[in-house]
């Protein structure tokens, strides 16, 4: 294997470990505070990629995004801040601050008008995060004290009902995502004593690293210095000394999970623009592969899922680069890695020493 061809190996495991890292972050949050495996996180980044593709090319009428805007804010503001009347104005300014962007946007076209991917972006994680928040509510939260194989049981549904809503309204017929300019121009990098050594790199492949290690040093901060973080760690130690200690439990449970879902629908834009396609089951496999990595790094560590996302994305590319004759059992390795790693380290790479069922 040339050295071009092996630079160009590590940046595309760089990035698929990159997402796998984002993804498993999604359900190590949740499992970290409620001890619950969230088999829907993958579902949830099938939306993300849907609402920010259909909002770029002008497919998703005006009238629909402005319902999904309204059912979005009434979640946010029902759990996080409630009916209160001092709260009103700094709502609805928001709301039509929202809904101006997104006439004015929906009324350009795409190529004058660049803001429209961040506008985009900023749409898929708003809408992704209240259907996070929502999926809590629905499904989870009636379900608190219950147990957990009821709880499994409901994540199960929960996902097989948004893959079915996604197959009515955006049909199974797989869709190509438009992508911007300036990321489907490849970046040159010329190097040796010639300088004819020359490796083609994807802007995503520089993007996607970049975003997601930026992303998991904002979340730590959230856990480790805002008083959020600190309930969040304080449920995930002990859920009803929390409460007895004043805390409202189920606006800091519908927080994680809002925030896990919003990473997920990042995830799920930077996947539709790494590989431009999406389908109502585009996430089922990338969220079971992250599953394993949040396993493998340690369930419950977000560093620990970060790790075993890139350690999987490693293993995944690099077998490819190294025998392109076991590419079609690259999915294989992903779960001969899990065993490996369960049998050595039973609690993951970097995950703590107590027994729990789950």
């Amino acid at each position: 294997m040339s050295t071009e061809m092996f630079i160009q190996y590590l940046f595309n495991a760089l990035t698929l470990g990159s997402l796998y890292g984002l993804i498993a972050i999604g359900y190590t949050m949740v499992y970290g505070v409620l001890r619950l495996i969230n088999f829907a996180h993958g579902d949830l980044i099938m939306l993300g990629a849907y609402f920010f593709s259909f909002s770029t090319i002008s497919f998703m009428p005006t009238w629909v995004a402005i319902l999904l805007i309204l059912f979005s804010l009434f979640i946010y503001y029902s759990i996080f801040i409630g009916f209160q009347k001092q709260q009103k104005v700094y709502w609805i300014s928001i709301f039509f601050i929202l809904v101006s962007g997104l006439i004015y946007y929906s009324q350009v076209s795409l190529q004058d008008f660049k803001p429209v991917w961040i506008l985009a972006i900023c749409f898929s994680i708003f809408i992704t995060g209240a259907v996070g928040i929502f999926v809590d509510q629905l499904a989870y939260k009636p379900l608190r004290n219950a147990p957990r194989i009821s709880v499994l049981i409901s994540a199960i549904g929960i996902s097989f009902l948004i893959e079915s809503l996604a197959i009515m309204f955006f049909s199974s017929i797989p869709k190509a995502v438009k992508q911007p300019d300036f990321l489907v121009t490849p970046i040159l990098w010329s190097f040796g004593q010639d300088g004819k050594s020359i490796i083609r790199i994807a802007p995503m492949s520089l993007i996607v690293p970049i975003v997601s290690f930026i992303l998991v040093i904002i979340l730590l901060w959230i856990i480790n210095k805002t008083k959020p973080g600190l309930a969040m760690r304080a449920i995930s130690y002990d859920i009803e000394t929390t409460r007895l200690m004043g805390v409202s439990v189920n606006k800091i449970i519908a927080f994680t999970f809002c925030i896990g879902s919003a990473l997920g629908a990042i995830a799920g834009i930077m996947w539709s623009l790494r590989y431009p396609q999406i389908h109502p089951y585009m996430g089922l496999l990338p969220g079971l592969k992250a599953f394993i990595a949040a396993v493998i790094g340690g369930i419950g560590s977000i560093p620990g899922a970060m790790l075993g996302g890139l350690l999987l994305g490693f293993i995944e590319i690099m077998v490819v680069a190294f025998s392109p004759t076991l590419s079609g059992y690259r999915d294989a390795f992903a779960f001969i890695l899990l065993i490996l790693i369960l049998l050595i380290m039973p609690t993951g790479l970097m995950g703590k020493k107590n027994q729990e069922k789950i």
